[in-house]
């Protein structure tokens, strides 16, 4: 059946639910890179340092990472509607207060609430919308993964667009946002099933110990240094006004979000996912070298091609991280989340530390290292990582959901 079908259970016959917690699911993934264009501002109005503005990705991201152990444990008992419900609610809350804060210390902190919350709501998102959507699954995740590219495209232009009058503005207009995904949630979403099993706080962890799921885990830890150094860095580096910086943000995403969806399914059919995960890392590296060593011009267009490479790049880790074990898959995606997430809470604290220590080039330098290796432990360790999933054709999760962010 064809996903894009009119007809009863196409993408675009959805109960009101399912399209309520889309709708919800592009916010949550726009205030991932809402704040990138503004970073310079934030800066400037708060007086504060590229490194200290860069602790809003940390905090935001070291939160997520932990909350992967909670996540599950929650959803689990409260069920699915009620989980979505607090992390609306919690960033609801904090991005408000994120836009009210008068030190970079209150802004840091109000964004690990927030991520808090995000974390609680996009671990949930996917399985609610399998589990309320007409017809199967494949229309459901098609139109999820579309909410997140959109929303991670449209992040740094709505930041740009509001930003441009106050950096505050950007965190008053999520929270607005979210609130109306509150309301419809509330209004058209009835409760889901509640698992047949209960997940404790220490079973992503026990997962980990698959060696399949361990390597795919490693392997995504040193990419998303990579994928955060570009996303986080990189506005400082480019040095361009919030428009211009979230017009190049907003075709990063787009790239990101066409290969995510439409490209990289196809190259892992045609040269199965190892091959096409290795080759992207590696270009990727080389596409981040380019950035931090070429001019602003080549700066620019190696930000925006980025986005192909970590689109690609998401796809096919979500794949294996969902397919190499034999763990629920809820529980496997979280297990994975807490480990590469960590990556992306240290990426944005570190780039502009080591730029303190040496020079603007060598944050790419080691962008570029991280990516290689994550190519190295995919090489290395592929037997692992084919095992169980046997080279599949790409496949996407199921009515047992999973934590992604993209990936």
């Amino acid at each position: 059946m064809d996903p894009f079908d009119a007809g009863a259970g196409g993408i675009l016959r959805q109960p009101k639910a399912v399209w309520a917690t889309a709708g919800a699911s592009v916010v949550a993934f726009m205030g991932i890179g809402l704040v990138d264009p503004i970073l310079p501002s934030i800066a400037q109005g708060l007086d504060a340092s590229a490194s200290q503005v860069s602790l809003l990705f940390t905090s935001y991201f070291l939160i997520t990472a932990l909350a992967m152990l909670v996540t599950g444990f929650v959803s689990s008992r409260i069920g699915g509607r009620r989980t979505l419900l607090l992390g609306l609610a919690l960033v609801v809350v904090f991005a408000g207060l994120a836009g009210t804060s008068d030190t970079v210390g209150q802004l840091v902190g109000y964004r690990a609430g927030w991520g808090l919350g995000n974390a609680l709501f996009v671990s949930t998102a996917l399985a609610v919308i399998v589990g309320a959507a007409a017809g199967g699954s494949a229309a459901a995740i098609l139109l999820y993964e579309s909410a997140l590219g959109l929303g991670m495209a449209c992040g740094p232009l709505v930041g740009a667009l509001l930003g441009d009058a106050s950096w505050r503005y950007p965190f008053f207009g999520t929270a607005f946002l979210m609130a109306i995904g509150f309301l419809c949630i509330t209004a058209f979403l009835k409760e889901q099933p509640k698992p047949a099993r209960r997940t404790s706080l220490l079973d992503p962890v026990k997962a980990l110990g698959h060696g399949g799921l361990a390597s795919a885990a490693v392997s995504a830890f040193f990419y998303n240094y990579t994928f955060f150094t570009v996303l986080a860095f990189t506005p400082f580096v480019l040095n361009m006004t919030p428009y211009r910086s979230g017009a190049v943000f907003f075709a990063w995403g787009v790239l990101l979000a066409v290969f995510s969806v439409l490209v990289a399914p196809r190259m892992q059919k045609q040269f199965g996912s190892l091959k096409v995960l290795g080759g992207s890392l590696v270009l990727l590296a080389a596409d981040v070298l380019v950035l931090g060593y070429g001019n602003h011009t080549a700066a620019v267009v190696c930000t925006i091609l980025s986005g192909a490479f970590i689109g690609v790049n998401n796809t096919v880790y979500t794949e294996l991280a969902l397919g190499v074990s034999d763990a629920p898959r809820p529980v496997a995606s979280a297990g994975y989340n807490f480990v590469r997430w960590f990556a992306a809470a240290a990426a944005p604290y570190f780039a502009p530390k080591i730029e303190e220590w040496t020079d603007v080039h060598i944050p790419f330098v080691v962008a570029a290292v991280t990516a290689v290796l994550g190519a190295v432990v995919v090489l290395v360790r592929r037997r692992s990582l084919t095992h169980e999933a046997k080279e599949l054709e790409p496949r996407h999760a199921t009515e047992d959901g999973v934590t992604v962010f993209a990936n």
